[in-house]
Parts: C-alpha cells; sequence; structure tokens
C-alpha cells in the first residue's frame, strides 16, 4: 500500500536561500533509494480556509520505506537545511484499499456509534 508525504511548505521570502537551494539539489539523492518520487510541488489554488505558501506531495511504496528514508542517516544529515530555512508541516498517509468510497466509510460509522 503506498504511502503518501504532503508537506505543507513555507519559504520565507518566497524564494530558497544559499542553504535551502542546497537542500533541493542533494534530497532526491536520499529518496531514490527508498522508491520516493515527487507526485506534486508548488503553488495551490485555495477554495476555503487558508493556506500559505506551496504544498509537497511525494509518493513511497510503503509506510515502512517513507519513514526509513526520512530517519536515514543520509537525510537526517541534509534536514537541518530545511528547518533552518522553511517552516515544513509534514504528514504521512497511506493510500485507500481497493474499493473503499466515502458512503460506506459512512455506513461503517453509523453502525459503530449505534454498537455504542
Amino acid at each position: 500500500m503506498s504511502t503518501y508525504l504532503i508537506n505543507h511548505l513555507r519559504i520565507p521570502g518566497e524564494v530558497p536561500n544559499g542553504e535551502g537551494l542546497s537542500y533541493l539539489e542533494q534530497v532526491e539523492a536520499t529518496v531514490a533509494p527508498y522508491g520516493g518520487k515527487w507526485l506534486a510541488q508548488g503553488s495551490v489554488d485555495v477554495l476555503e480556509g487558508a493556506w500559505p505558501g506551496s504544498v509537497v506531495l511525494m509518493e513511497f511504496p510503503s509506510r515502512d520505506t517513507a519513514s526509513a528514508w526520512y530517519n536515514s542517516a543520509v537525510y537526517q544529515a541534509i534536514a537541518p537545511l530545511r528547518v533552518r530555512n522553511a517552516i515544513s508541516d509534514l504528514v504521512l498517509i497511506d493510500s485507500l484499499p481497493d474499493g473503499f468510497t466515502i458512503k460506506e466509510f459512512a455506513k461503517d460509522i453509523r453502525r459503530a456509534l449505534k454498537r455504542a
């Protein structure tokens, strides 16, 4: 089951500085051994609420590989370049199983509420 990393990214001044560019130049090589890939990156069109900054969407083969990449010595060596120069909210979320529907999800919640 694929896992997605979502980064709500805010870069002060909206243009990466030297350290931020150094991070960007190195990060791809840290992701490749874990099967990670970029699916989307850039500005967003906000339909509701607020979303200052941009978004990065990445896919990994599994939560284990995403966690292994994030915790790897190679990635942790460059992570401070991002942390010092950007504000990031990073989350992992697993893909949905085949056949998932939101209607069935709601039915499952209703059934659970009746049992409670």
